[in-house]
């Protein structure tokens, strides 16, 4: 492993560094594999999704939920994104769902973190449930862009307990 690293040949994903291993002698499973790359400092390269990052210029929200007793539905509403890899590339994963029933209202798998479906699956939800209280989020740039922020004011004007932009 070693070698590996000073040839430059770190790149290699675990599956391929485990069959170099194997066919060198070695009896080491993937696990094993993973550890001792670990261990000695060796990563493959790649790009790590960067998501929740919120953008500078937009503002953050108070957190209304702390001490709050969610006992009815659609009082709140939580919304985040997650990263789906999937064989030939990835997709995000918008999903917005009700605390108190825990039922996911409205989601969308796009292939890129656009704003456009972040307020599709909003929209959908506000047209089968109606509006909530509180719409809870990461603060992540997709929930706190100028774009969104407008949606929600269009939409409901006091649901986010926010002052005028």
């Amino acid at each position: 492993m070693r070698r590996l690293r000073k040839t430059g040949q770190v790149a290699k994903l675990v599956t391929k560094l485990l069959r170099f291993l194997r066919e060198q002698g070695y009896p080491v499973n993937r696990k094993r594999v993973q550890r001792l790359m670990r261990k000695l400092g060796i990563e493959a390269i790649y790009c790590k999704p960067h998501l929740s990052m919120p953008h500078q210029p937009h503002r953050v929200y108070p957190d209304l939920l702390r001490n709050l007793a969610i006992d009815r539905a659609n009082q709140v509403w939580s919304t985040d994104i997650t990263y789906l890899l999937v064989l030939r590339g990835h997709f995000y994963l918008v999903a917005i769902m009700d605390w108190w029933s825990r039922k996911v209202l409205s989601w969308q798998i796009p292939n890129s973190l656009d704003v456009a479906f972040c307020v599709e699956a909003l929209q959908a939800a506000l047209e089968s449930y109606g509006r909530p209280d509180i719409f809870n989020s990461d603060q992540g740039s997709q929930f706190t862009s100028n774009v969104r922020v407008a949606y929600d004011y269009e939409q409901a004007t006091d649901w986010q307990r926010m002052p005028d932009l």
